[in-house]
């Protein structure tokens, strides 16, 4: 591929390192007003987008073709950017992408916060790790 493509995903996990930063921050309140955990939300919701577009121009950097947000995930778990574990909490994360966008119900917007906490920060840094790593001569 050509060093057009390598600066393209590089470029893009400089973006979602900076998300990441705003990510990380917001998962470090304890408590939220709903405005803020609403932002917890978005914040989150951009930042997986981003992990998503990363992953996908390395793979199209490394020679992968990918189709869908899934294959994505899969074939980053086949390229070993993420271990068995990490791709299941991403495809549930996908698949969870609509309950997020109802933060105005409150049951629905505390069990975002909580997933969003517990399981898809902890997997979305691990990504950026690795992402750094393999970017880092």
């Amino acid at each position: 591929m050509s060093n057009a493509d390598e600066a393209s995903w590089s470029q893009r996990l400089e973006n979602f390192s900076s998300a990441m930063e705003q990510l990380t921050d917001a998962c470090g309140k304890t408590e939220y007003t709903d405005l803020e955990r609403s932002g917890l939300v978005q914040i989150f919701t951009f930042s997986f987008e981003l992990a998503l577009k990363t992953l996908q121009d390395l793979l199209f950097y490394e020679g992968y073709e990918t189709s869908s947000p899934r294959d994505v995930i899969r074939k980053s778990f086949a390229a070993g950017y993420l271990d068995e574990s990490d791709c299941e909490t991403l495809l549930d994360a996908l698949k969870k992408r609509n309950l997020l966008s109802h933060t105005y119900r409150k049951a629905l917007a505390l069990e975002a916060e909580t997933l969003i906490k517990t399981c898809y920060n902890p997997v979305l840094t691990r990504l950026q790790a690795t992402l750094q790593a393999k970017r880092q001569p």
